[in-house]
């Protein structure tokens, strides 16, 4: 499925879309290729233009704008980021699934990751303007769809589901944190 359709329906029928993915073959490279490096790029693309061209409101109102260099650093460091945690993300979840009822599988745990993380990617867009930038809480949505494909894709037990569910959005929005605070305290360009 092309890429810009798979985002549209994992957004808006999550359900439908995880018992499409569930029967598509495991390939792990092809979907990081294909699908995670060109989403991954919207936060560090709309983040560079958002603290290096437009500027970062920081006191009184005045636009505070980041040396072009710690930009395109920061804009680099977010992208690789983004690539490393989808990666140690999904082997978090398939090392841990036999804890929550389901099958040990990085594959199944890498697509759930990563058509999880599909809202925040698309929320990056939200960096480019100072105003804008607390919209990258809808990026919660992920939860949703992740919760919606956890028990099909690593077969976890239902009475464990929610458990494993809380585990997963818990370690995601702590290593996205670290990442997003390293980010800010390297290059002073914001992170997702």
């Amino acid at each position: 499925m092309h890429s810009a359709l798979r985002v549209l329906a994992i957004l808006l029928d999550p359900a439908a879309e995880w018992q499409r993915i569930e029967k598509e073959p495991d390939d792990p490279a092809y979907l990081l290729i294909r699908y995670v490096a060109p989403l991954a790029l919207i936060p560090p693309v709309f983040g560079f233009f958002g603290a290096c061209v437009i500027g970062m409101i920081v006191s009184k109102g005045v636009p505070q704008r980041a040396p072009l260099l710690d930009g395109i650093l920061g804009a680099i460091f977010g992208y690789l980021e983004s690539l490393m945690l989808v990666l140690l993300l999904a082997l978090i979840v398939s090392l841990a699934a036999p804890l929550f009822g389901g099958r040990r599988n990085f594959a199944a745990a890498f697509k759930l990751t990563v058509y999880s993380y599909t809202p925040v990617w698309l929320t990056g867009i939200f960096l480019l303007l100072p105003g804008l930038r607390f919209l990258v809480l809808t990026g919660f949505y992920g939860v949703y769809v992740l919760v919606a494909g956890l028990p099909l894709l690593m077969q976890s037990s239902k009475e464990k589901s929610p458990s494993f569910a809380t585990l997963i959005v818990v370690l995601a929005c702590a290593l996205t944190f670290i990442a997003a605070a390293l980010q800010s305290a390297l290059f002073g360009t914001p992170g997702l």
